[in-house]
């Protein structure tokens, strides 16, 4: 494995746990049509960050590419996650942020 890509696999991984936290949290708020939105980009997000993990760790030819997408969904979770005051929504929005910050440092 590329050794540049060493520091954002820890990043990657914080991120799908945030992201899966803030989903299952967010299904039990009580307006859970209002967080609709968050929801489907907490799964987004998760889903290209284990996306983008299997891409580090298999060498793929198309990491870069993987990771600039990842950094581009990760910010838009970010700012979802961002307009609710929820704890789990704000600590996914940070995850979130520094996840695409990574993404694009070795993109």
């Amino acid at each position: 494995m590329n050794q540049k890509y060493e520091d954002v696999l820890a990043v990657l991984e914080d991120c799908v746990k945030a992201c899966n936290h803030c989903f299952d949290a967010c299904l039990k708020e009580e307006d859970v049509g209002m967080m609709a939105e968050c929801i489907r980009l907490d799964r987004e997000c998760a889903d290209i960050c284990i996306y983008a993990i299997q891409a580090i760790t298999r060498q793929s030819p198309f990491t870069d590419k993987i990771l600039q997408l990842c950094a581009e969904i990760c910010e838009q979770c970010a700012e979802e996650c961002g307009k609710h005051d929820h704890d789990h929504c704000q600590q996914c929005a940070e995850a979130c942020r520094k996840c695409a910050d990574a993404c694009r440092s070795v993109a």
